[in-house]
């Protein structure tokens, strides 16, 4: 018998979330749900619970989920956009877990890792000598060495070491000196990496390959993509299709090879097709059920997955999922904001199955990119956030179509209407992808917001008249910052000195700081500004810009923006 249920009726008699979840743990039947499940689910779980608890799951998964869940926890990055860093402290921490389950265990599923990742890991925790190289090889008028004070002499005190196969194992000390007593010469070739920086370079080269496999988009090829489409190519002549773009070609490419050679059913790196407008019970009782099931095959795994992942979303563990893009407009205001996206989407979902899903594979890589390559108000996006954005972006590319679109040579935009008259209604994405669309609408945010508003902004700033001296200098700081970061084509590098603005009017200094941003959006103060509204307004409230009627809006702000902050 089934146990899913509504999430609503579900019955909660296995007590709280976290009680049921450490029972979870312990559950008998979990080694047999753990290798069905995706290594991003397993990573909320071990984020929620603590590694330390999660010992039986770790040892529980594939090697393949194994090798993804430390590409998922053992990486970090410092700044959105940038490039991930190894985290060694969170490798040791992975290392200590995997002992406390057995040393045989340990073991085993550190021989089945990536060796680049290993290695990579260990070597700044250990140092391997073979005994042979200290043996002495020829006579000296010297005073001879002992061997052992030759294996010492890069110590500086006792170590822990013991002999493994013929080799001596040393634990590293931060004050140890290196064997050899110089860094590299200096003969044209000091530019190469030394040994662990090389160890480091190709353990990430090997999780990027990893990765991409699965779908993701690496942060060098996310922002090479974000700068490219700032500047959006021009056809070869102006009936020539518009090529797609390398870096989106590449991703689909290796996207395709990993569905030609992945075997079928689940795989490490691909998410569970679980359904989640349905629930599980994963009281108590629901996991006596499953124990007691364990030994009769594998008919109620999907369950078991399910109710798994229901707890994990009921504890706030899974991330939330990013809305479909043809939910019912009163049912999604999102949907209202995207009118010509949705209608285009409409016709291609009845008309072209084909076409649809390569439309939705266009959305996906855009998202993973926001997500890899981009900020939003200088923080990572959400997968949901970095999902609208992208729609939302595509929507806008698609209102500026033909006017802005590459081999265009009309100035302003078109209204969506116009989209109609070049073809059969509606057909427009049968034939175009959205990319390009993406394209189109992230060089209108970079020229007519990020770039109009830096140049609006250093024009107003340079004409305010300001009484106190603090606040003076602070404007001319936020110049100064200004025509540099314009400049160099970054002009969000300059949020920081925008904070003068707040001083004068904390609303416009929101608002400044929304449209004055890698990704930039709408913030509700911005909306409250034009509306004359006098009623609270959040300051974290935004939307994403989607339609020429927002850059509009935009315009009309910063024309008024002089005289509120004049007040």
């Amino acid at each position: 018998m089934s146990t899913t249920t509504n999430r609503e009726t579900a019955p909660r008699d296995g007590g709280s979330v976290d009680h049921r979840l450490a029972r979870l743990l312990d559950s008998p039947f979990l080694a047999r749900v753990v290798p069905h499940l995706a290594p991003e689910t397993l990573h909320q779980l071990i984020h929620y619970r603590g590694l330390e608890a999660c010992g039986e799951l770790v040892t529980s998964a594939t090697p393949a989920q194994l090798t993804s869940l430390l590409d998922l926890d053992l990486w970090r990055r410092a700044q959105p956009g940038r490039d991930e860093q190894f985290n060694v402290d969170r490798f040791g921490e992975w290392l200590e877990v995997l002992v406390d389950t057995g040393d045989s265990v340990a073991a085993r599923t550190v021989a089945a890792l990536d060796k680049h990742l290993v290695i990579v890991g260990l070597c700044r925790y250990l140092r391997v000598f073979d005994p042979g190289t200290f043996e002495p090889t020829e006579s000296s008028d010297d005073e001879p060495m002992d061997r052992n004070e030759m294996m010492n002499s890069e110590t500086s005190g006792d170590v822990l070491e013991c002999e493994v196969g013929g080799y001596l194992v040393r634990a590293r000390r931060a004050h140890g000196r290196r064997l050899s007593h110089s860094r590299p010469e200096i003969d044209g070739l000091d530019d190469l990496l030394r040994a662990p920086e090389q160890h480091l370079h190709d353990a990430a080269i090997e999780r990027e390959r990893r990765r991409s496999r699965h779908g993701y988009a690496t942060p060098a090829d996310a922002r090479a993509f974000l700068q490219m489409a700032r500047q959006p190519r021009a056809a070869s002549a102006p009936t020539a299709p518009i090529a797609t773009n390398p870096i989106a070609t590449a991703y689909f490419r290796a996207a395709e090879e990993e569905a030609d050679t992945s075997p079928e059913g689940t795989s490490a790196g691909a998410p569970e097709t679980a359904p989640h407008h349905a629930a599980a019970d994963v009281s108590a009782p629901a996991f006596a059920k499953a124990s007691a099931r364990q030994g009769r095959g594998d008919d109620d795994i999907p369950t078991s997955i399910d109710a798994v992942i229901e707890l994990l979303a009921e504890a706030g563990v899974m991330p939330e999922r990013p809305r479909a893009l043809l939910e019912a407009a009163d049912e999604d205001p999102r949907a209202a904001r995207l009118p010509l996206l949705r209608r285009l989407m409409e016709f291609v979902l009845h008309h072209d199955e084909t076409a649809y899903l390569a439309r939705s594979r266009d959305l996906a890589f855009l998202a993973n990119t926001l997500l890899a390559g981009s900020s939003v108000q200088s923080r990572p996006f959400t997968p949901r956030e970095a999902s609208d954005a992208a729609a939302c972006i595509c929507n806008l590319g698609l209102e500026y179509w033909p006017a802005r679109w590459p081999g265009a040579t009309s100035q302003g935009a078109s209204s969506p209407r116009e989209l109609d008259t070049a073809m059969p209604p509606n057909a427009f994405l049968v034939d175009h992808d959205l990319v390009t669309a993406f394209e189109v609408g992230w060089s209108v945010l970079y020229r007519d917001v990020s770039l109009f508003v830096a140049d609006q902004l250093m024009s107003t700033v340079a004409d305010l008249q300001c009484v106190d001296a603090d606040t003076r200098r602070g404007l001319r700081a936020l110049r100064r910052t200004l025509v540099k970061q314009r400049e160099a084509g970054a002009p969000w590098l300059a949020r920081d000195a925008a904070d003068v603005l707040a001083m004068l009017d904390m609303t416009a200094w929101i608002s400044v700081l929304g449209l004055l941003d890698e990704c930039p959006i709408l913030p509700a103060a911005l909306t409250a500004v034009l509306e004359r509204r006098k009623t609270p307004v959040s300051p974290t409230a935004f939307e994403f810009i989607s339609t020429t009627a927002q850059i509009g809006d935009i315009r009309l702000f910063m024309k008024t923006l002089p005289g509120v902050l004049s007040r």
